[in-house]
């Protein structure tokens, strides 16, 4: 008789699952503006190690890919490989016997048809025609170009100010960052290879929690030009205190009573309070910024008006404008968009939730904020439904985890199919459940619906937190390219119908995130700068620690925790606890300055001005 063993995980079998974990992490961190054509070539060599040998299209087929490939990098390569190389991969794709094949020959597919101008530049030059140079990762993926390292080191070194007067080179909003951005700068930390990527978000917040001396940078000469700026959110005061430094004029108009836009009207107290917001909004006007609120450009005064009275025109508003479900009684009692409590809650006007069982409509991190919102106003219970899986939500992974801790529902695979009334106010929405369906390449998988009765799910209020758009009739109708909701803008930001007139941030991108709002405003600066005729620079006069060797011990990430309230109804307090003294030293620490070792140090690795 046979004998069975015990599973036991072998020597061997261990250090390849840690050889994985360290591919994974490094991939993970791989930036990807890398060469494609030395990934596919890459992918196919680790596709041949995967290969169990049985079939001839993977043992024969991916090898001789991936020489035609290395051919191309080596400088052998003729214009006919890449024709090659496409037959050969659809030969294995249509013929492997399993995915380690045909899925390595799908990645050389989409590699020829995405990078063939890629694959022709090496043919034809033998060398490399990607726009490859990131020399410090972090730097490169974040949208401002924040000095990370730079500011990493001197507050490891306990100069805070400084730290905070680097950030400010390139991002105006350093404390309300140190708070709320999404931080993709993390993606790309290089430290990630080792052990963890660096929080570097967290370090931020230290930074700008023991800074005692906000100090404005020297301003240029005053040049009499005089720009103004539509929107007062982080896009266009972001522009605004740029344009100030470089001598120019700016003029806020906003139609709220309150600078932040997003900021304040978007992200809750919770998260970032209101009088941290206003202090640094505050310092923001210090370098010389006019503000005019309550006024609707288009209604109370025309661009045209605008533009006949300023030098140039920045247009930065904001995705204010909720999307709709399109189901009957979306405008009943009881129904609410998530922008709409946000915005209330951000101008001191708190809607009365008391008691209420509410159902939240979406998977973005504003579902997962109203959501909490909801929570503090007194809500009874509050359920967030989506269509998809919560793996496949938007939210951040914290958000997400945040609102389940404070004691939201979450139910996946729902889709709105109607809206239950009775009396004309909301009583239950009716969701129709959902399966998994087809993944396009690179995409989420589309919901399907199951072949199951549709239920209704009891509630009091129903809010409404599936998408903004931007509100640009009246522009559009000025004169503005709108396409697909959003304005269409040059590289330099110039609208086009017109000289001077510049547009950015969501009413240009469509509905992002601060940091990337926050980086069209310096664009924006720069280009009206040079429009007006001037070459002003940013600058700062900071003297960076030196560099020095500090081994290769690995040491796990630091992460700030939030600490729930004991009774969460009412209290908008912060919850998320910045750094120890500890933790942020030895946070700051891990850093491995790419700044120094490596390319950056021959250059690239530092600039002082913009």
């Amino acid at each position: 008789m046979a004998v069975i063993e015990v599973y036991e995980k072998s020597r061997g079998l261990a250090m390849m699952e840690d050889l994985y974990a360290a591919l994974e992490g490094r991939i993970g961190v791989s930036a990807p503006t890398s060469c494609p054509v030395e990934f596919a070539s890459a992918f196919a060599k680790l596709a041949v190690a995967q290969s169990c040998g049985k079939c001839t299209p993977c043992r024969v087929g991916l090898v001789q890919l991936g020489e035609l490939i290395d051919g191309i990098l080596d400088g052998y390569g003729v214009p006919e490989d890449i024709d090659l190389i496409t037959e050969l991969a659809e030969s294995i794709y249509y013929s492997a016997d399993c995915a380690i094949g045909y899925e390595a020959a799908a990645v050389a597919l989409r590699s020829i048809k995405g990078f063939k101008d890629d694959y022709l530049f090496h043919i034809e030059h033998n060398n490399c025609g990607a726009d490859s140079f990131a020399p410090v990762p972090c730097v490169a993926a974040c949208p401002a170009g924040v000095d990370i390292p730079g500011y990493l080191a001197l507050t490891a070194a306990g100069r805070y100010n400084d730290a905070l007067s680097l950030i400010r080179k390139d991002n105006p909003f350093a404390v309300a960052c140190g708070m709320i951005c999404e931080h993709p700068c993390e993606l790309q930390c290089r430290r990630g290879m080792m052990d963890d990527p660096i929080n570097i978000r967290g370090i931020k917040r230290y930074a700008a929690d023991h800074c005692d001396a906000n100090v404005l940078p020297a301003k240029a000469a005053p040049t009499g030009k005089r720009i103004a700026v539509i929107g007062g959110g982080p896009s266009g005061l972001s522009a605004a205190y740029f344009l100030a430094l470089m001598g120019h004029e700016p003029v806020v108009f906003d139609r709220r009573s309150q600078l932040g836009g997003m900021l304040r009207y978007g992200i809750p107290a919770y998260r970032l309070p209101r009088d941290i917001l206003q202090a640094e909004i505050d310092f923001l006007l210090s370098a010389g910024i006019t503000v005019e609120t309550g006024i609707r450009v288009g209604e109370d005064l025309t661009i045209a008006e605008l533009a006949e009275q300023y030098d140039a025109v920045y247009l930065s508003i904001g995705a204010h404008k909720e999307n709709r479900l399109g189901l009957e009684g979306e405008d009943a009692e009881g129904v609410f968009s998530a922008i709409d409590i946000l915005y209330n809650i951000g101008g001191d006007e708190v809607p009365d939730f008391n008691d209420k069982d509410v159902i939240v409509v979406g998977g973005g991190n504003v579902a997962m904020d109203v959501a909490r919102t909801a929570l503090r106003m007194g809500s009874k219970s509050v359920r967030i439904v989506y269509r998809r899986r919560v793996m496949d939500m938007t939210a951040q992974a914290a958000e997400i985890d945040a609102a389940k801790a404070e004691g939201c529902i979450l139910q996946e695979l729902v889709a709105p199919v109607g809206i239950e009334l009775a009396d004309g106010k909301v009583c239950g929405l009716k969701v129709q459940p959902q399966m998994v369906g087809a993944m396009p390449a690179g995409g989420r998988p589309a919901p399907v619906p199951l072949d199951e009765p549709a239920v209704t799910l009891a509630c009091d209020a129903l809010v409404l937190a599936i998408g903004q758009v931007i509100d640009y009739h009246h522009f559009e109708a000025a004169g503005f390219k709108v396409e697909r909701g959003r304005f269409v803008a040059a590289k330099d930001g110039s609208a086009g119908h017109a000289d001077g007139i510049f547009v950015g941030g969501d009413c240009s991108s469509g509905p992002a995130t601060a940091i990337l709002a926050i980086a069209a405003g310096k664009a924006a600066a720069r280009s009206i700068d040079t429009y007006l005729g001037f070459d002003h620079s940013i600058s700062v006069d900071v003297e960076i620690p030196s560099a020095l060797p500090k081994g290769k011990a690995y040491c796990a990430r630091a992460n700030m925790i939030e600490v729930l309230p004991q009774e969460i109804a009412g209290d908008y307090s912060l919850v998320e606890c910045g750094f120890s003294d500890q933790e942020a030293q030895q946070e700051a620490n891990r850093c491995l300055r790419c700044d120094h070792f490596g390319l950056a140090a021959l250059r690239g690795g530092r600039s002082f001005s913009w």
